[in-house]
C-alpha cells in the first residue's frame, strides 16, 4: 500500500518542528527548557502564558494548581484531563519557565521573548491547521487577537489569522489562583459562555464526540 505523500510531509514537518522546539535556547533570561504538550494531528490548539516551576520539573504544561482549575472547567463540559491531553495540542506564549519576579510570583515574559517563541507557534499553526485555538489568559489573548482585555474577549468567538491561516479563537481567563478576575459574578458568567462556545464548536465535537 502506498503512503500518502501529504501525510508523510506533515509527519516529517511535525517531527522537525519538535526537534527545533525542544532544542531552542533563544532566550537567555529564562530558567528552564521548553515545555509543550505536543499532539500530532490535533484540530484544537490551546495557548497559555508560560510554564511555571512545576511544569518545568514535570515536563508538561499546566501540571500544578492552575492546571487543576483549568481541567476542572473542561471536565464540567464533559472532557477529562487525560482525554484533553491526549487530543489537544497545548502550547504557550513562551515555552520556558521565565523565572521568578522580584515582586513575587512568576516573571511575566518580555515582548522579545514572546516574539522569539512566536516562531514555534507559527510553525504549529501551519502544520496543525487548527480549526479552534483556545487562548488562556490575557497574554495569550493579546498574542492571538492583539487585545488583552478579558472583559471584551471572554464569552465570544473571534476570527483570527496567523502564519497565513485563519481560525477561530475562544478566550478563557487564566486559571491561576493569584488572579482575582473570576471573583466577580459577571466575569464568571463570561467564562461559562466561553465554555459553552467551546463545547458547541465543531472542532470540539469532532475531537471528543466521535
Amino acid at each position: 500500500m502506498r503512503s500518502d505523500p501529504t501525510a508523510v510531509r506533515r509527519h516529517d514537518a511535525f517531527a522537525g518542528h519538535l526537534e527545533q522546539l525542544f532544542a531552542c535556547r533563544a532566550c537567555p533570561g529564562v530558567a528552564g527548557a521548553p515545555v509543550t504538550g505536543a499532539v500530532r494531528g490535533a484540530r484544537i490548539l490551546l495557548v497559555g502564558q508560560a510554564p511555571g516551576p512545576r511544569e518545568n520539573d514535570e515536563r508538561k504544561p499546566f501540571a500544578w494548581t492552575a492546571g487543576r482549575r483549568l481541567f476542572s472547567w473542561f471536565d464540567a463540559i464533559g472532557v477529562t484531563e487525560s482525554r484533553f491531553r491526549d487530543r489537544v495540542y497545548i502550547a504557550a506564549a513562551i515555552r520556558c519557565f521565565p523565572g521568578r519576579s522580584p515582586q513575587g510570583g512568576d516573571r511575566v515574559p518580555s515582548k522579545e521573548e514572546v516574539a522569539r517563541c512566536g516562531l514555534h507557534l507559527d510553525r504549529e499553526i501551519v502544520i496543525l491547521r487548527p480549526d479552534l485555538v483556545i487562548g488562556v489568559g490575557a497574554l495569550a489573548a493579546d498574542l492571538l487577537l492583539g487585545d488583552s482585555s478579558l472583559a471584551r474577549l471572554v464569552g465570544k468567538k473571534h476570527q483570527a489569522t496567523r502564519a497565513g491561516r485563519r481560525f477561530e479563537v475562544i478566550v478563557l481567563p487564566h486559571p491561576s489562583g493569584r488572579s482575582t478576575w473570576l471573583n466577580r459574578d459577571e466575569n464568571r458568567a463570561l467564562l461559562d459562555r466561553s465554555l459553552a462556545l467551546i463545547r458547541r464548536h465543531p472542532a470540539w465535537k469532532a475531537t471528543f464526540d466521535s
